[in-house]
């Protein structure tokens, strides 16, 4: 498996043809875990979650204190990549802060008068307002301001997906020019939660608390999402982030296609999301 985020890179593989199997793999967690062997659950059974929502799709779960990976449809997890969408925010708003074209979290950028689909957009955004509706707009201005150069330099540094930035500097990473996996996807929100990607600590630390939406006593919950569209135009979904209880975090990707643009998309992933991660036993405080 190649890709500086690459988890998953197997030397033994034994199975049992049950729903739910146990996998015995060496594999490396690239700047995390390097070849040691560990225990890896395929869980067939979460498959239910897009089944009901007539969608396909994969999803990882990473349990740092047990060194455990929870998978559904493995070759998906680690063969296959696709559009960032609005997960590169995670990345365009890291270098924008880190080069100071993003001055702060409350930084306003003016609405350009243009009327777009999600009234959300249409108005002046922070970029806490904006990375949390996902504006498009926001973060096309920001990627302009960041420049074609630095935007490369700063993408292959990374190893983000396939490093490729081709075509316009404000749409890349919608137009299937940039591809990421959902390996990758779950090593690089990983690492920025604790700190490890090539910014300055007050960058990271900003972007964690925006990407922080739920708080509470029992968990506190943190993502972004994407939608984007793949090359035979199916509808691409993105949620990736970490879910903490008593102070244990447990990192999460979650990627879904269909053939349906009707799909409420914004709905059905958070739906899958939630369902998963309640039959694993979170939102209780007791994990």
């Amino acid at each position: 498996m190649n890709g500086v985020f690459g988890i998953i890179n197997v030397k033994t593989l034994l199975l049992r043809k049950k729903s739910m199997r146990t996998l015995v793999i060496f594999f490396s967690f690239v700047g995390l875990i390097s070849c040691s062997p560990n225990n890896v659950t395929v869980d067939d059974g979460l498959g239910k979650y897009f089944n009901e929502s007539g969608v396909t799709g994969c999803f990882g779960l990473w349990d740092n204190g047990q060194n455990h990976l929870t998978i559904y449809n493995l070759k998906r997890f680690r063969d296959s990549s696709y559009t960032p969408a609005s997960t590169f925010k995670i990345v365009n708003s890291l270098i924008g802060l880190q080069t100071g074209k993003i001055t702060s979290e409350n930084m306003v950028i003016k609405w350009d008068g243009v009327k777009r689909w999600n009234p959300e957009w249409n108005r002046d955004l922070t970029m806490t307002e904006a990375f949390r509706v996902s504006a498009v707009n926001y973060y096309q201005e920001v990627a302009r301001r960041i420049g074609r150069d630095t935007m490369r330099k700063w993408v292959d540094s990374l190893g983000y997906g396939n490093r490729d930035i081709t075509g316009p500097i404000d749409s890349f990473w919608l137009n299937n020019r940039l591809k990421i996996s959902s390996d990758e996807e779950l090593g690089l929100v990983k690492k920025l939660y604790f700190g490890q990607l090539p910014f300055y600590g007050s960058t990271q630390e900003t972007v964690r608390k925006v990407m922080l939406r739920e708080d509470n006593t029992n968990y506190k919950l943190s993502y972004k999402t994407g939608w984007g569209n793949s090359e035979n135009g199916n509808e691409i979904g993105w949620v990736v982030g970490w879910i903490e209880e008593n102070r244990h975090p447990y990192f999460f990707v979650l990627n879904l296609e269909t053939a349906n643009h009707k799909i409420d998309m914004v709905q059905v992933r958070m739906k899958i999301l939630k369902g998963i991660l309640e039959q694993l036993g979170f939102f209780q405080g007791k994990k």
